[in-house]
């Protein structure tokens, strides 16, 4: 249901557009100052407001400006008993999506706020959209080593040196190839990236290279390989410690040429393509023990950027679980969720062996899981860390409750024991919430009560 705020001076307008609204439906909220409406503004999620021109402590004009310095996305339909041609145009400049006279026509008023809405859920969409379909984000973060990166980028982005990325997997290299990519001169030219670890090494020449029809007996047509592809752009290696020796070689050769021959062919091609290249390996020791040539790692590492694993940059896990809070309630066409200070605290004392990936991947399991707090307990109970502490037999029998099971005159009562314990376990977990209780153990609400009362629970016993 669509929120809409109301600002205005006059009493009377404000009650009658409230009246309105509310008969269609909508949620409102109204106040009588322009001052007032950006601070409700900039602590709401809204997703509309009317907001008068002529007011009293703040001019309209100059809510519509700093509400939308605010929220860049919000709709406003400025309203004025004084309007003219040169008042809307003015307000269009700022930034309003429509401007309506006093006192307002009720098809028109209607009318334009449903377009208003209909319009910024199409921007929401759209971000969304962009967001899937563009893999450039944001590189988040304040610790020093990422501050190093984000400079790095811009004095090197510019320029034509191949730079090597080197850094645990899921830790965001590709994010740094594309920012290399997007900040270099050669931006409006294709980054084309290879997996060298996906591809079987018979087939590593022909993907980088392209082959000529019948030079082997799957080419059936010609192919443009990679490099190709990459001509006036950014060529991204990733995984480039996997990669063949005669691939190596090849790749050397292209590197120290600007040149290169098909599979098959005879015919050398110019190309230029800048490379950055990727691993998770430490390639001076793949190099002493013989799986990488020494001359095309200098050929590569012109310049070094060594990405740090989370673990190493824990005081950006706040800003990275704000961010992606965001982006996947945006996806899901959800309100954001918060998360306390105490899950954050318990967010940074997880190993983190998946890195960024693995706090992403995280972070969506807690939106769904969890209520609409997510909370320190949320997190120990859904977030599986990727490296759980081990519990020896010794500590775990210690641990475990002792239960005298001469008691039981046989299996049935066992039965009801167990099963009164289970439920008090699980209730005490939910707080006594029933209903929740009931979906957390998969039955129904109504057959939980008939236990509750059958086993005589009560809360705090």
């Amino acid at each position: 249901m669509a929120k809409i705020l109301i600002i205005d001076d006059e009493r009377a307008i404000r009650s009658t557009l409230r009246e309105i609204l509310e008969y269609e439906d909508y949620l409102v909220e109204d106040v009588d100052n322009g001052i007032d409406g950006l601070q409700m503004i900039g602590k709401t999620d809204y997703d509309l407001v009317l907001c008068d021109i002529k007011m009293n402590r703040m001019d309209g004009m100059e809510v519509l400006t700093e509400g939308l310095a605010i929220k860049p996305d919000l709709p406003f339909i400025m309203i004025s008993g004084h309007g003219t041609v040169e008042t809307a145009v003015e307000a269009s400049k700022k930034g309003a999506f429509d401007f309506i006279s006093k006192p307002p026509d009720l098809n028109r008023l209607l009318i334009t706020v449903r377009n208003a809405l209909d319009r910024g859920s199409l921007v929401t969409e759209a971000k969304v959209l962009k967001r899937k379909v563009s893999k450039v984000r944001p590189i988040l973060g304040n610790s020093q080593s990422i501050v190093k990166i984000k400079e790095t980028i811009d004095r090197v982005a510019p320029t034509d040196a191949r730079v090597l990325v080197t850094g645990a997997n899921g830790s965001g290299k590709e994010l740094v190839a594309r920012w290399l990519h997007e900040k270099s001169n050669r931006t409006n030219g294709p980054i084309i990236e290879v997996n060298c670890a996906a591809i079987p090494s018979e087939l590593i020449e022909s993907e980088l290279f392209g082959h000529e029809k019948g030079s082997f007996t799957s080419a059936v047509k010609q192919r443009i390989g990679k490099f190709e592809q990459a001509n006036g752009g950014t060529l991204f290696l990733d995984e480039i410690g996997d990669m063949s020796h005669s691939a190596q070689a090849k790749v050397l050769r292209a590197l120290q040429e600007n040149r290169i021959t098909r599979v098959g062919g005879e015919k050398e091609i110019e190309v230029d393509v800048r490379v950055v290249a990727a691993t998770n390996k430490d390639l001076l020791k793949e190099i002493e023990d013989g799986n990488f040539r020494m001359d095309l790692y200098h050929r590569l590492s012109v310049i070094l950027i060594h990405v740090p694993p989370l673990a190493e940059r824990r005081d950006d896990i706040a800003l990275l679980t704000q961010s992606f809070l965001e982006e996947i309630c945006n996806e899901y066409g959800m309100p954001t969720k918060r998360i306390s200070d105490a899950a954050l605290e318990a967010l940074k004392a997880l190993p983190w062996t998946g890195n960024i990936r693995e706090l992403r991947n995280m972070i969506e399991r807690l939106i769904i899981l969890s209520d609409k707090i997510i909370t320190d307990s949320d997190v120990k109970a859904f977030a599986n860390p990727s490296a759980p502490a081990t519990v020896s037999a010794g500590t775990a029998a210690a641990a475990a409750p002792q239960t005298d099971f001469d008691q039981f005159k046989n299996f049935q009562e066992y039965k009801d024991f167990a099963e009164r314990e289970y439920i008090k376990f699980k209730l005490e977990k939910n707080a006594w919430n029933v209903s929740k209780t009931a979906d957390d153990i998969d039955i129904q609400r109504s057959h939980l009560y008939s236990k509750i009362e059958k086993f005589g629970l009560k809360r705090g016993e």
